[in-house]
């Protein structure tokens, strides 16, 4: 039976913990939270402990920390307002880079898969993608204002700079820059949740998409790319996403979030009715309709809302897991 089993629990933040991120090399992660610290862990024999303590980033609750792709840097949101840029030229993790600009709580940040973009949203409805402009600087390409209410999450496509959104205002964007004006423009809009898109996260080749939402929901979307009577795909045409999966019935409040390991194939939720939740597509489905079925349930996986799952990087089947309770889990997956 597959089963998700507890290989340590985290005690090092006060209060809420809100966001982890694996390192890209999977033997180091970040989390941050309501202390407006963050915290860097690493192992030390079979245990998991905080080698380092960032201070003195943020004034307020920092709400999601990510890694860029080469693992030098680390971005951190937070509720005052700022993106901090962390990395260790001189030896040590420091604050070299503050992105000003949002009115209000940035909700989340992400690096494009070139490491040369970065992306921001938060609660004045914006996301707002930099260049990575050269050392320890950083410009805004564009100002995007296309959901009417809270941005709660970005994520970029695996392998293209293709980014999506995902708000308040039940709907996902997504968005690619146009090389005829350089500006990011709004290419598709995915509506079918009934209320707040929590989180989302791409599959390895960038062509599904997967949601969580306020509604109970997740939606598994399909990108479909233009042909013309030929049959020929029309690269001049955007694609259409469409959601050609609803996983309903199984999680009693809302989905924080989710996470598609890129290994696997395995889909992992996070929700407010305490539990993490673990998916597997059939291996007879449909690619234009396909089925996931529930593997394994951890009930009581954490004592409040279980905020953020992250699968290993490496494909290790580790997942992490925070929550409002404080802690931080880890976990192993085995079949």
């Amino acid at each position: 039976m597959p089963n998700l089993e507890l290989l340590q629990t985290l005690s090092g933040h006060k209060g809420i913990v809100w966001n982890v991120s694996w390192h890209p090399q999977g033997k180091i992660f970040a989390s941050c939270g309501e202390d407006k610290t963050i915290k860097l862990w690493s192992k030390e024999g079979q245990d998991w402990t905080i080698k380092t303590v960032l201070v003195d980033g943020h004034q307020r609750t920092i709400r999601e920390v990510a890694w860029s792709p080469c693992g030098n840097y680390l971005a951190s949101a937070s509720f005052d307002a700022t993106t901090a840029i962390w990395d260790k030229k001189s030896g040590q993790f420091e604050c070299n880079a503050t992105l000003e600009g949002h009115e209000n709580e940035v909700k989340s940040v992400a690096w494009s898969p070139s490491g040369q973009l970065l992306a921001t949203c938060g609660r004045d409805k914006s996301v707002w993608v930099w260049e990575v402009a050269g050392d320890d600087e950083y410009e805004c390409e564009s100002v995007l204002n296309v959901h009417n209410q809270d941005v709660k999450k970005v994520a970029w496509h695996p392998s293209l700079d293709i980014l999506a959104s995902a708000s308040y205002d039940n709907t996902v964007k997504l968005y690619k820059e146009d090389p005829a004006d350089n500006d990011w423009s709004c290419i598709a809009t995915l509506q079918s949740h009934e209320s707040t898109v929590w989180s989302l996260t791409f599959d390895k080749t960038g062509e599904r998409l997967a949601t969580c939402s306020d509604d109970r929901t997740v939606k598994i979307w399909k990108e479909y790319k233009p042909n013309n009577q030929e049959g020929v795909i029309v690269t001049d045409r955007e694609s259409v996403w469409k959601c050609v999966c609803t996983l309903s019935g199984y999680h009693t409040r809302c989905i924080y979030d989710v996470a598609w390991c890129h290994h696997t194939g395995l889909l992992a939720t996070a929700s407010g009715d305490d539990i993490i939740r673990i998916f597997k597509e059939s291996e007879d489905s449909d690619p234009n309709a396909p089925t996931f079925e529930l593997i394994c349930t951890k009930l009581n996986a954490h004592s409040q809302d279980v905020n953020c799952v992250k699968w290993n990087p490496t494909g290790n089947k580790e997942l992490l897991s925070c929550s409002d309770d404080g802690e931080i889990k880890i976990w192993n997956f085995s079949e």
